[in-house]
Order: C-alpha cells, then sequence, then structure tokens
C-alpha cells in the first residue's frame, strides 16, 4: 500500500486495490468513448438517411462532441479536486451513457447534436479524470505499466470501431452504437465505486470562471476551425478565420494566465522539463496518431478496392501490435529508459509510418500485417512514455492542473493530425491537377511521408530531457550512475 499521507491527497477508508484493477476499470472506459467516436463515424449514413439530411451535415454530430471536449477539459482539474476524482469519473461514465442514450432516441439532427453534447461534457471528464485517478492511486514503479493499459483502448478503438459499425449498420440498426455504451457504463460506474479508492488532492481556490471562457472560446473556434478544414464541411475562408479568432483569444488567455493564481489552464507547468518535453514532442507524435486511423482506412479503400469491413480487418492489425506492447514497456523502459527509448521509438515509428506509404497492392498480404503490427507496437509504446514521464516530476498538488493541460493539448493535436492529414492529400492532388474525386494510391503516399516527417521531428524535443528521466517510475539507471564508485 503506497502512503499518500503527505503528498497533498485525502484517501478515503479501506485497503488500495491492485493497480490492474484500476487500470482495467479506467482503460474500459476510455475503451467505450473511442470506439463510440469511430462507430459513429460508419453509423452516419443510416443516420442521414432517417433523418433525411445529407451525410455532409450529419458531421455536425462530430463536430459538436469534438467542441465540447474542447471547452470542458480544462475544468476537468478542478472538478476532480472539488468533488474527488472517483466520483467525477463514474459520473462522467453516467453522463455519458445518458448522452449515449439520447443519441439512440434521437428523431432528428438537432436533438442528436444536444445528445452529443452531452455526451462530449461526460467525455471530457472521463479522459483527464481517468488519468488523474491513475496518479493518484498507483505507486510511480507501477505507473509503467498501468499506463500501458491506459494508452491501448486509445490505439485499438478507433480500428475496432469501423468493423464494429460496420456490423451493426448492416445487420441491425445504427441505434445500436449507441445502446452499445450503456451495458459498458453500468458495469465501468459499478466498478469504480468498488475497487477505486476516493481520493481528493488539496482543496482548489477559486474557480478561473473568465479563463474558463477565453480557454473555451479559443480551444472551441479552433477545433471547429480544424474541423471544417478537414471535413470539408465548410468554406476554407470560414476555417481560416475561426482559426484566427482562436489565435486572439489563446493570446487573452495567456495575458490572463499570467496574472491568475490559479489559471484553468496553468502554463506555468510547461517550465518543467519532462513534462514540456513530453507535450511539445508527444504533440507531433500525436499528428501521427490522429492521421493514421483516418488515412488507412481510406487508403485500403480507394487505393486497394478494399469493401469498409474488409479495410476494417486489415487495419485491426495496428491493434495487434498495440495490445503485444504493454507486455514488454516495463522491461523495454527499466533497460534503456525514457529519454532513449523515446528518442529511438520516435525515429523507427516515423519509418513505420512512411514505410506504410508504401503499400501497394501486389505486396504480400502477409508483409502488410506485419508492418502494420509493428507501427501498432511503436505507437503504443511512445504514448505510453509519453503519457508516463509526462508527469514524473511534478509535485503531487500540480497533477489536477498537469492533467488538464495536457488532455487538452492531446485532443487538439488528434484534430490537428485529420486536418493535417486532409491537407497533404488535398495538395497532392492539387499538385497533379486533379480533383479530389480524383483520389489516388500515390495521394496516399504522400501523405504518409508528410506525417511521417512531422513526426521525425518529435525526438528534438525528447533529447532535451536528462538521461535519468522518470528513473524512479521506469527503474532505469543511466551508465554513468552505475560507473559511479
Amino acid at each position: 500500500m503506497v502512503d499518500h499521507s503527505a503528498d497533498g491527497f485525502s484517501h478515503g477508508a479501506g485497503r488500495r486495490p491492485s493497480y490492474r484493477i484500476t487500470a482495467v476499470i479506467i482503460a474500459g472506459a476510455l475503451f467505450m468513448e473511442h470506439l463510440d467516436a469511430t462507430i459513429l463515424t460508419t453509423a452516419l449514413p443510416s443516420m442521414a438517411q432517417d433523418f433525411g439530411v445529407s451525410v455532409l451535415h450529419m458531421s455536425v454530430a462530430l463536430t459538436s462532441y469534438l467542441i465540447a471536449l474542447a471547452v470542458f477539459i480544462p475544468a476537468s482539474g478542478f472538478v476532480a479536486d472539488r468533488f474527488g476524482s472517483r466520483n467525477v469519473f463514474a459520473t462522467a461514465m453516467g453522463l455519458f451513457a445518458l448522452g449515449s442514450l439520447m443519441c439512440a432516441w434521437s428523431g432528428n439532427l438537432g436533438v442528436l447534436v444536444f445528445a452529443r453534447l452531452v455526451q462530449g461534457i461526460g467525455g471530457a471528464m472521463m479522459m483527464p479524470v481517468g488519468r488523474l485517478v491513475l496518479l493518484q492511486s498507483v505507486h510511480k514503479r507501477d505507473f509503467v505499466a498501468a499506463m500501458a493499459w491506459m494508452t491501448v483502448p486509445g490505439l485499438v478503438g478507433p480500428m475496432v470501431g469501423p468493423v464494429v459499425g460496420g456490423f451493426f449498420a448492416t445487420y441491425l440498426s445504427w441505434h445500436w452504437a449507441f445502446y452499445a455504451n450503456l451495458p459498458l457504463a453500468i458495469i465501468g460506474i459499478l466498478c469504480a465505486f468498488s475497487f477505486i479508492e476516493d481520493v481528493r488532492g488539496p482543496a482548489p481556490g477559486r474557480f478561473d470562471s473568465f479563463g474558463f471562457v477565453l480557454s473555451g472560446l479559443s480551444l472551441a473556434s479552433l477545433v471547429f476551425g480544424l474541423e471544417t478544414l478537414s471535413r470539408r464541411a465548410g468554406s476554407d475562408e470560414v476555417a481560416f478565420c475561426l482559426i484566427g479568432v482562436a489565435v486572439i483569444f489563446a493570446i487573452l488567455y495567456v495575458m490572463h494566465a499570467r496574472r491568475h493564481p490559479h489559471p484553468i489552464l496553468d502554463l506555468r507547468l510547461m517550465k518543467v522539463n519532462t513534462f514540456a518535453a513530453s507535450v511539445y514532442g508527444g504533440s507531433l507524435t500525436r499528428i501521427s496518431g490522429g492521421a493514421l486511423p483516418f488515412l488507412l482506412p481510406l487508403m485500403m479503400q480507394i487505393g486497394f478496392g478494399m469493401s469498409a469491413v474488409e479495410s476494417g480487418l486489415v487495419t485491426l492489425a495496428s491493434s495487434a501490435g498495440a495490445l503485444s506492447m504493454k507486455i514488454v514497456a516495463r522491461p523495454i523502459l527499466r533497460k534503456w529508459g525514457f529519454r532513449q527509448s523515446m528518442i529511438w521509438n520516435a525515429v523507427f515509428s516515423s519509418a513505420a509510418i512512411a514505410l506504410i506509404g508504401a503499400f501497394r497492392p501486389d505486396w504480400p498480404l502477409a508483409a502488410i500485417y506485419a508492418v502494420l503490427v509493428i507501427a501498432g507496437f511503436l505507437q503504443s509504446l511512445i504514448f505510453t512514455a509519453c503519457n508516463t514521464v509526462a508527469y514524473a516530476d511534478l509535485p503531487s498538488d500540480r497533477m489536477s492542473a498537469a492533467t488538464s493541460l495536457y488532455t487538452t493539448v492531446q485532443q487538439i493535436m488528434l484534430s490537428l493530425g485529420v486536418c493535417t492529414a486532409t491537407a497533404a492529400l488535398a495538395g497532392s492532388v492539387a499538385l497533379g491537377g486533379r480533383t479530389a474525386e480524383q483520389l489516388a494510391l500515390p495521394d496516399f503516399s504522400v501523405a504518409f511521408v508528410v506525417i511521417a516527417a512531422i513526426s521525425m521531428l518529435a525526438p528534438l524535443f525528447y533529447a532535451r530531457m536528462p538521461a535519468d528521466a522518470g528513473s524512479d517510475m521506469s527503474g532505469h539507471t543511466p551508465k554513468a550512475a552505475r560507473r559511479r564508485p
């Protein structure tokens, strides 16, 4: 049992459960959230037909959810400190389930958008507070293994979702894309209250309401602008205007945050070396994490002529790689440490992404599977390392603020990944003198190379960490330290 009596956390009575139980409960909730997002994408054509609107108009159901995430994630740390991380995590699952039920019962697009906003508020609390639960209840020596469980849902969900969504749309109805969340949420809530401790951080100061408004306006405008660009849901001029508005409110927020003692997003955390390296380097890596689930199924369908189900089965290979990672993450990080592992992993991961762009229909299927398994493994490992070492040097009373800032950046980068991939495809088509309807396999090769090049920049930030960064989490002892008498 870990003693946190002096670390600023307040614990309920009772014996701390195994970190594996806590990690699996949180991973299950996050898997539900990531699965829901990709299932919905597959179900949109059926929903559009029932609602009597175009598929293009249905994109607002996706955007509304992402905007709710962007607006409310910054408040998650304050809410968790105020009401207890377990209580907020369980409530978030309940709110997500309620939103899912409302989505399933929606009779028109307006009701669906409102229901997706409710879902998004639940999701905004579920992601960062789930990570906070781990930080508060797992010993540092077990955090790598616990975080490996948390990383897998974000990689497996987007790959499994299209297959499950295709099954629901083909053999049942789109309503089951939302009904499927209900039993998962109920089980998760029961397990949370049964096995997760009620841990609270230090009493928070006054809520930064003005900062919440500024950050909300900035992040909502940015997400809306990026989504408009990536989905071609409006004119580029409108999208860039939204991004410009986001920049203006971001500048105003930074000016406000410098004067506020407890800003809603505490940018002073970026002075911590390991946290800053994980945010900056991880942002570049997460662009590829957002782009891959978007590009890969499209390439399989447009470039290889596969059906949606066939392409979904191929992309499942990367999920197998992601799952295998959690077995070896701890030994790898213990042997080479965070700094070396993250530098070389980012290099190899970028190379694997570029190699995916070289796929051609005459490649043996076994070779395609092998590359995707390796790519899934490497991406899962780098995300696990980033998500872990980010908190290595932070004081316990800053954990809530750190999870809010870290998760906000993470969410924005995933959206930026889709936007970057779309821009790369559009640029390749334009340079070839073709229209978007003439998208071809070489265009995907260009997009994968662009994404890989961006990801290859991440080691520049990882290299700034000391050799012994996060050593109390990884158990790694640098060679220089081993040679000391």
